[in-house]
């Protein structure tokens, strides 16, 4: 038997079709965040094998059961790497089931961090995880009070300036981990100087990008967690996984975070930090949020304001720094993506 690999394009509906039906027959879910999906077909042209990509990730990797042990799943994370390489990604990153992960250690993956025995995070740089590790040793500073943020700013309000005061004025030093992929609606580098700029007066703020390591909810995978809210929990439960050794190499006491009345999410997210950041020794400390006329500032209704066109009505709700980029030339392509955007709304 000889098999293809092609790629699936999202038009292609009979394709489309026969990945989901094979993802589902698996016990995957099709991820909503993918950016290329290849499938192998047989001599009739037969789905049995798949494979996808988003960012530096390989995700919703099956293959059908009645193939299994043909060393298909080989191809097509060879395919999938040779996508990956072409457009420049070197250092790539998988998500698997715990049951799953010597395959990929064979081909040459090394675990970074795992939820339980669900799901399990791998590289392919043997060392990737433990240099970012040392390098940001490089900026410890013992015996002092030291804490985190890690915030995407999409974009930076009034609020994240509030919970950035309270966190640096209450500690020596703060940990400002800025969440550098390029998922959110705003360009991370419009993000990062927004928050550099709406923070400026502040001189105990030592900022890092998050790099691949702390994980956004666009790049953790849904397709393992049976519902929404395990996809919650198990994103919270690896994210403290590889924090907690992030402050080890920082010694981090605390996290700074802001309280999202409105947010399921957040309050899933918080909860569980709540719980399980002082079994590593780290306070997890929830910050109300800051309020405008009686209602929570979120960077979503500022994007709902933004979408709607309304800049002028961002006083109060963001620095000026942040107002008065959206006011200038450089921000009309971000404006146009926001206005396209369907849902600006993040629950």
């Amino acid at each position: 038997m000889s098999y293809t690999i092609s790629k699936i394009y999202p038009d292609d509906a009979c394709a489309t079709r026969q990945v989901e039906a094979l993802l589902q027959q698996e016990g995957i879910r099709r991820d909503a965040n993918l950016d290329y999906t290849c499938g192998m077909f047989d001599e009739d042209m037969e789905l049995v094998a798949t494979g996808s990509c988003f960012g530096n990730t390989l995700r919703c990797l099956a293959v059908n059961h009645a193939h299994q042990g043909e060393g298909l799943m080989n191809g097509i994370v060879t395919h999938l790497m040779e996508v990956q390489f072409a457009r420049g990604h070197i250092q790539l990153f998988l998500y698997t089931k715990c049951n799953s992960m010597r395959f990929f250690q064979d081909l040459g993956f090394y675990e970074i961090a795992r939820v339980d025995e669900n799901v399990v995070f791998m590289e392919n740089d043997r060392h990737g995880f433990h240099d970012y590790l040392q390098e940001l040793h490089k900026q410890a500073r013992e015996g002092v009070r030291a804490a985190a943020v890690v915030m995407n700013a999409n974009p930076f309000t009034l609020g994240h300036l509030y919970l950035v005061e309270k966190a640096a004025a209450e500690n020596d030093i703060l940990h400002l981990f800025m969440v550098s992929e390029d998922a959110s609606l705003i360009p991370f580098t419009v993000r990062r100087r927004l928050i550099e700029q709406g923070t400026a007066h502040l001189n105990n703020i030592c900022y890092h990008a998050s790099g691949s390591y702390i994980i956004s909810n666009a790049t953790f995978p849904s397709y393992f967690q049976k519902d929404d809210a395990a996809v919650i929990e198990g994103h919270a439960r690896l994210d403290i996984e590889i924090f907690t050794k992030i402050a080890q190499a920082l010694h981090i006491q605390r996290r700074y975070v802001g309280e999202e009345p409105a947010s399921q999410v957040t309050g899933i997210y918080n909860q569980i930090m709540q719980q399980e950041l002082p079994k590593a020794g780290i306070d997890c400390i929830i910050v109300p949020r800051k309020a405008k006329d009686g209602r929570p500032i979120s960077a979503s209704t500022v994007r709902e304001l933004l979408k709607e066109g309304a800049v002028d009505s961002l006083r109060g709700l963001v620095p000026e720094t942040t107002r008065q980029y959206f006011l200038c030339e450089e921000a009309k392509p971000v404006l146009q993506k926001i206005a396209a955007a369907q849902d600006v709304v993040h629950y």
